[in-house]
């Protein structure tokens, strides 16, 4: 989770490619109206973002009930789009956290994406970043996307270690 440009789908992929997860782009289930919406430089607002939530929500469980482990790109910026995406199923959320200097400096640097740079000061408005009592981590986006993504792959190893000795009672 974060802001456009944070590297939400370089992380995702890292954890696709290392720990075999079951991977989709939040972005690839907006619905055509989103995506105008935002090609346009034309924030989302939550009704636009409650379906996309269902959607993605209702695709992790089914993937679920298939016993697969599933990792999703998703902005999940409010806390009540996280508890949306997590009704129903656990949720380890990472939170990719960096400044809006550094993510600017990114998003500039990026080809080919409907999120125009443009969009990112709304972002940041309506951020509220991961709390402690949620269910997830702060991973710093600082050095490369290599760097990031190795952070990202040690916290979900981390992770699944605890729910495995939670699970066996250890």
């Amino acid at each position: 989770m974060g802001v456009a440009g944070c590297g939400k789908s370089t992380v995702v992929e890292a954890i696709k490619e290392q720990l075999g997860y079951t991977l989709a782009e939040g972005g690839d289930f907006h619905p055509q109206a989103n995506i105008d919406k935002m090609s346009a430089g034309i924030p989302l607002t939550d009704a636009d973002r409650w379906p996309w939530l269902d959607v993605i929500n209702r695709w992790m469980i089914a993937r679920e009930s298939l016993r697969e482990n599933t990792v999703v790109s998703s902005s999940a910026l409010k806390r009540a789009y996280r508890e949306a995406l997590s009704r129903d199923m656990n949720v380890y959320f990472l939170f990719l956290s960096g400044s809006e200097e550094l993510i600017r400096q990114r998003l500039s640097e990026r080809k080919g994406h409907f999120m125009p740079p443009a969009l990112l000061p709304s972002q940041f408005e309506i951020l509220e970043p991961l709390s402690s009592d949620e269910n997830g981590v702060k991973i710093s986006i600082e050095g490369s996307a290599d760097d990031v993504a190795r952070r990202a792959v040690e916290a979900v190893r981390a992770y699944e270690k605890a729910q495995r000795q939670v699970i066996s009672g250890r």
